[in-house]
């Protein structure tokens, strides 16, 4: 839609803008609009006058502004018929009851020119498509042809005059190059309003960003030391995210010790990131106590099976190898200290370890 010549709004100059559009060029400005509708004026001034310059009407249409045009760059419908004629090309209502005798369908028309109150837009076909050249919208509308006669018709019930063009247009590069392609519309024109407020939002809200960069060095970067702190508040979220199950069990054994051992618990810090309920803390101190007890069972079964091993090794080798040394390994020596010990005395003692073992860890991350 390049090639179709479009004047937006400017002021009050939409009689201009559609003239303009529908013969797809700057034919005509302001100066010689007002020259159109001077002429007009001195014409009704001279019919007024055949009935005597000192009557009373003649001293009214003196005294009144002109019907023709005014300071804000309004035209009449006077002014653009006339500069139409110009160009052969004349005027006719589109309601009247002469043209709805001839039952004409729109679509086999050529050019209408709508008037609200003050305003005046064209609708136009260019090669075999229509367009609405409203110069109140940022850019040509694409109308189908069968939606024509409807577009027509609501601009009647809203209160539009409707002009029908009639005779010949003169050539323009859009209509030639129309009349071999078709176009399409993704997307519909805005009205001009509608974008500047959108530019105006954008406007403001850069201007938010601007204000928000120059308050940090004034390069409109932020601080590193402040990334850097961004940066390491992140990372601290991730790793108190990824604290393992078995942290968590420490934890747990750890309050639940608390009362009945008071030094320890002075010791170690307190955490924020456990929120158990005493629900939650006795299941996990069962399901502690049960792993250790399988892990009892477990040690205690490899210890038998190692002293069963090592009797009938110590028989088979002691003519083969009288030198050889039977060997300690941990195992035995965590078997004798097992058979010693109590199956209370090992929890407690599992209890215990645990307990030195996260009173050391969180003393290293005290440190650190």
């Amino acid at each position: 839609m390049e090639s179709i010549f479009h004047e937006k709004q400017e002021g009050s100059l939409c009689a201009q803008h559609c003239l303009n559009n529908l013969l797809q060029g700057e034919y005509f400005s302001p100066v010689e609009l007002s020259s159109i509708a001077h002429q007009l004026d001195e014409e009704e001034r001279m019919r007024m006058a055949e009935g005597g310059v000192t009557s009373e009407d003649y001293r009214t249409f003196l005294q009144q502004p002109s019907g023709n045009m005014d300071d804000s760059g309004f035209f009449s419908i006077q002014v653009i018929s006339n500069a139409l004629k110009v160009w052969g090309l004349e005027l006719i209502l589109f309601n009247s009851p002469e043209y709805q005798r001839l039952r004409i369908d729109p679509i086999n028309e050529r050019s209408f020119i709508c008037n609200y109150k003050e305003h005046w837009f064209t609708v136009r076909k260019l090669g075999k498509q229509w367009f609405n050249l409203n110069s109140l919208l940022t850019g040509p509308e694409l109308i189908s042809d069968t939606y024509l006669a409807l577009f027509l018709a609501q601009l009647q019930q809203e209160g539009y005059s409707i002009f029908v063009v009639k005779g010949d247009l003169p050539d323009c590069e859009a209509d030639q190059l129309l009349q071999m392609i078709r176009v399409q519309q993704m997307h519909r024109p805005k009205l001009i309003g509608e974008e500047l407020a959108q530019l105006k939002e954008q406007r403001v809200h850069k201007t938010d960003l601007e204000r928000v960069l120059e308050a940090n060095d004034g390069s409109g970067m932020l601080d590193e030391d402040e990334e850097d702190l961004q940066r390491a508040l992140a990372l601290s979220r991730q790793e108190i995210d990824m604290e393992d199950e078995e942290a968590d069990l420490r934890r747990a054994i750890q309050l639940s010790m608390q009362g009945s051992s008071r030094n320890i618990s002075q010791d170690i810090p307190q955490t924020s990131g456990t929120n158990l309920t005493s629900e939650e803390l006795r299941k996990r101190r069962e399901a502690y106590f049960e792993k250790m007890r399988l892990q009892k069972y477990i040690q205690q079964q490899k210890q038998q099976q190692q002293k069963q091993q090592q009797q009938q090794g110590d028989l088979s080798g002691q003519s083969s190898h009288p030198c050889e040394r039977p060997t300690t390994s941990s195992g035995a020596l965590g078997n004798d200290l097992g058979d010693a010990m109590g199956e209370e005395d090992m929890l407690q003692a599992a209890v215990t370890m645990s307990l030195e073992t996260v009173r050391n860890d969180l003393k290293t991350e005290g440190k650190k």
